[in-house]
């Protein structure tokens, strides 16, 4: 009896050591379970924060592309216009004085033939 009763009180130590090891793996499990559900919806969290910023980013970077595009297309349409404005006024000047303008382009050649001679032989020399 005494046997038995010993034998019963180891089993109800073990019982009681293996319902403790199976509330501990359960306390422990719900912890894991609530940690990782943190760290999930922290994610989510800081996702849905992060998300409107790099659209935000994008459209930013997009206006910025526009912008250089139609900066380029208007200075270019307003070097074809000055351009323009200065062959119209060259070849009126043309028509009005001939001789003038002749005499102007041959200045001009025969200083840049002069110039260009010089270019040259001071190369030669040196």
């Amino acid at each position: 009896m005494i046997a038995n009763k010993t034998f019963e009180q180891s089993n109800s130590i073990a019982d009681q050591a293996s319902q403790s090891a199976d509330n501990a793996i359960r306390s422990t499990q719900r912890a894991a379970t609530d940690a990782i559900d943190s760290v999930a919806g922290s994610a989510q969290d800081l996702r849905n924060q992060v998300a409107p910023l790099i659209n935000r980013a994008g459209e930013q970077a997009s206006a910025l592309a526009q912008r250089g595009v139609n900066a380029v297309r208007d200075t270019s349409q307003h070097l074809r216009d000055t351009a323009q404005r200065a062959t119209d006024g060259t070849v009126m000047y043309i028509k009005d004085e001939p001789l003038k303008s002749m005499l102007i382009a041959a200045a001009t050649g025969a200083a840049l033939m002069a110039l260009v001679g010089m270019l040259s032989r001071s190369r030669g020399h040196g």
